[in-house]
């Protein structure tokens, strides 16, 4: 598949993947149709705009491509059209939350690639639009955002994105590489979750690392 197909496809799949998750996020909190609907586009394509902004690609698409709002609002309608069909996954939000990570953070990585920008860059900005919109869903609905708590999310993103930069300077295949990086992010943020894998986080009254963590 050609690189901008690969990138738009697997930015509309994290657009989709992220508005489930914040329209499942919104109708568990109780917000009317347009919340629901205000949400989801939040959560699906803020990261992305965040994206656009840092490396210079202006308007961001999220904004300036009418698929991306399209999408967005296709996943509200499942959800609240076949809510009891989302509700029998298990724990929806968590799982497309974890697909969505995985996606955007391997097109923002991409896109700051094909932008020039460095590795380093790269990375960072690949981070940053996995971990966006989680950050803005969370903030909206007045959560501590999911990075800032125990819970490996963050260092997945950076997992995906990184593979993603090596792969593309080892000029790995551009189609298994992309798809083996949002699956190792998956498998790492599902597999923290089961088995309660964390990273340190250092307890003030006893100045040491203790049992909880977060990324």
């Amino acid at each position: 598949m050609p690189m901008p197909a690969l990138f738009t496809l697997l930015d509309l799949a994290g657009v989709f993947a992220f508005a489930v998750s914040g329209a499942v996020a919104a109708r568990n909190r109780g917000l009317d149709g347009f919340g629901i609907a205000a949400l989801a586009f939040t959560v699906a394509c803020g990261g992305g705009v965040m994206r656009d902004l840092c490396i210079g690609a202006v308007p961001p698409v999220g904004l300036s491509d009418w698929r991306y709002l399209a999408v967005s609002m296709v996943a509200t309608l499942i959800v609240v059209g076949a809510h009891s069909l989302v509700e029998r996954m298990a724990q929806p939000v968590l799982l497309f939350d974890s697909i969505g990570l995985g996606l955007f953070a391997v097109a923002g990585a991409q896109k700051a690639l094909a932008f020039g920008h460095n590795a380093e860059v790269a990375v960072l900005v690949g981070t940053l639009t996995g971990v966006g919109g989680g950050v803005l869903r969370d903030v909206l609905l007045n959560r501590v955002p999911v990075i800032l708590r125990r819970e490996i999310y963050a260092s997945a993103a950076l997992l995906a994105a990184g593979i993603e930069v090596l792969g593309e300077w080892l000029q790995w295949g551009d189609g298994w590489r992309s798809w083996g990086a949002v699956l190792a992010c998956f498998a790492l943020r599902h597999l923290s979750l089961r088995y309660h894998w964390h990273l340190p986080r250092f307890d003030r009254r006893a100045g040491v690392g203790g049992d909880r963590g977060s990324d």
